[in-house]
């Protein structure tokens, strides 16, 4: 597939009109061919206008016919081959291996969808039939179903060119539900995207759906985001990201006459506890499972371990000996673009000169290297300053993490509470050990998505039982999740028809239940017709 450099409306490539710009190779700082374009306002209008008209029918359509929609996409990035993977390894940096295992999850988040719509258990349908006869007053017949809200706004992410990107999760999610999706590409990886967007062209003719139900746009964030975010019949957003960028995104969103919801996933410190028996039985095997973790994919996961908490002892230096260590024969990796680079850099340099912040330990330096380079760093504060200092709560995006030390338990009690809301949390226990801390369990455990136990948590699963979000400001709504088949649910709201048809109701509340679905009727949960 040739990359043109167009946007994608309503099933057509067109030239941008606000512009060019080209994609740069972070490992070279040099530019990559071809010279791509920007949308103008006015181009953004018309997508939005062509997702408006493809919403009704695509609300509408089967489950059948979206869940073959949803494996067809997958199977037309398949088709893209080995030049898709080429292209993301050239504007991201990124290795062969990560780029394929991301393509795997982004198809396989694809197909998962599909499953979920085909079940049907998303609609959450709850019918209770009338009772004309109730005393003292007669109950009519109820039909209650989740509905896809409308158009999605998706902002593609720079850490993940493919998984969180054009055909990521939020698009996937949304596309489950029934939302037509106008993506924002990232002009970290533009190749890659308008790659992905033919890929989901091509599966959008194939199955018979509008054209509107997918757009690729590119441009600045703030001109061609803000006027996606603000379009009336824009009804939802999803974006990862950083907190200052999805704050404005939230701001912009409720200032609209008709507010809409900003599903936002924007970073995390993503604290790791270590219990002092697991420290004192195993510091050293620790610290190398540490720094491989806070060095994956040179740091740059909103799951990265930023944050460590333990309490002084003679095995917590073992621990901080043996990271320093490791760390120190890390080579200096490649950064997703120099504004990363740049905004990594002098996150490092804010948190190391914070009153009582130490370094500990740094990567091997990365002068006389060409493109974007970061350095690993390990820094250590006393409980005490940490807690008196908000900005040590910081993220910095790269393989960069700060260690609270702390006299106690009630110190590193403390210093939790001094979190705020966080992505993950993980407590480090030797066997029997968590049995004394249930008071430092809850604590951490309502700050965080999701709660791992004797891990690390830069993998995310997509399955059923994952959460990827957490209490503000991990996400902007800590009721829903951006990973996993509950993402579904961002897309979605209930409706209730009365006393409806019988013979004009969707097949899903039909008396008959031709679709075989779970549903609530009367109380009970049933596949049954009624």
């Amino acid at each position: 597939m040739k990359i043109t450099g167009k946007l994608l409306i309503n099933g057509q490539w067109i030239d941008g009109q606000a512009g060019t710009y080209q994609a740069v190779n972070p490992a070279t700082g040099e530019s990559i061919e071809p010279v791509l374009s920007k949308a103008t306002t006015g181009q953004v209008k018309d997508a939005v206008a062509a997702a408006e008209a493809a919403a009704s029918f695509f609300r509408r359509a089967s489950l059948e016919k979206r869940a073959e929609f949803l494996r067809a996409c997958a199977e037309e990035i398949m088709a893209l081959g080995d030049s898709l993977v080429e292209r993301a390894m050239a504007e991201s940096g990124l290795p062969k291996a990560r780029i394929e295992g991301e393509r795997a999850r982004t198809c396989g988040q694809l197909n998962l969808f599909a499953d979920v719509v085909e079940a049907g258990d998303f609609l959450d349908v709850r019918i209770d039939t009338a009772l004309p006869d109730r005393q003292p007053l007669p109950r009519p017949d109820l039909r209650y179903m989740n509905q896809a809200l409308g158009p999605v706004v998706v902002f593609g992410a720079s850490n993940f060119p493919l998984a969180f990107s054009v055909a990521g999760g939020d698009t996937a999610s949304a596309f489950a539900a029934g939302c037509p999706v106008l993506v924002k590409g990232h002009s970290s990886h533009p190749g890659t995207s308008e790659l992905v967007a033919q890929a989901l062209a091509k599966a959008v003719k194939k199955t018979g759906l509008p054209a509107g139900v997918f757009s690729l746009l590119m441009g600045s964030g703030r001109e061609v985001g803000s006027a996606l975010v603000s379009a009336p019949e824009v009804k939802a957003v999803g974006f990862t990201g950083s907190f200052g960028g999805g704050m404005a995104l939230v701001k912009l969103a409720n200032e609209r006459p008709e507010p809409i919801p900003v599903f936002t996933e924007m970073g995390s410190l993503n604290p790791v506890v270590m219990l002092p028996k697991l420290l004192e039985n195993s510091a050293e095997q620790v610290a190398e499972a540490f720094v491989a973790s806070l060095n994956m994919g040179v740091g740059q996961f909103c799951t990265n371990p930023g944050l460590v908490l333990a309490i002084e002892s003679p095995a917590l230096e073992r621990f901080i000996d043996a990271t320093s260590a490791c760390l120190a024969k890390q080579p200096a990796g490649v950064m997703l673009n120099e504004g990363i680079q740049q905004a990594y850099s002098n996150g490092v340099a804010a948190i190391s000169s914070q009153p009582g912040v130490v370094k500990q330990a740094v990567g091997e330096s990365h002068e006389g290297k060409s493109g974007f380079c970061g350095q690993s760093t390990l820094m250590t504060v006393s409980a005490v300053d940490f807690i008196a200092n908000p900005e040590l709560t910081e993220e910095m995006f790269g393989p960069a993490s700060l260690l609270i030390t702390c006299k106690d338990l009630e110190e590193l009690q403390k210093a939790i509470c001094a979190l705020r809301g966080q992505l993950t949390g993980t407590i480090h226990a030797a066997d029997g050990e968590m049995a004394d801390y249930d008071e430092l369990i809850d604590v951490l455990s309502q700050r965080v998505g999701r709660l791992l136990i004797n891990g690390f948590p830069t993998g995310v699963e997509v399955c059923h039982a994952m959460v990827h979000g957490g209490p503000f400001p991990a996400a902007s709504d800590t009721r829903f999740t951006s990973v996993g088949s509950a993402a579904i649910y961002r897309f979605l709201r209930p409706i209730c028809l009365q006393n409806y048809p019988q013979e004009l109701l969707p097949e899903q509340l039909q008396n008959s239940n031709p679709l075989s679905i779970w549903r609530l009727v009367n109380g009970e949960r049933t596949t049954k017709a009624i």
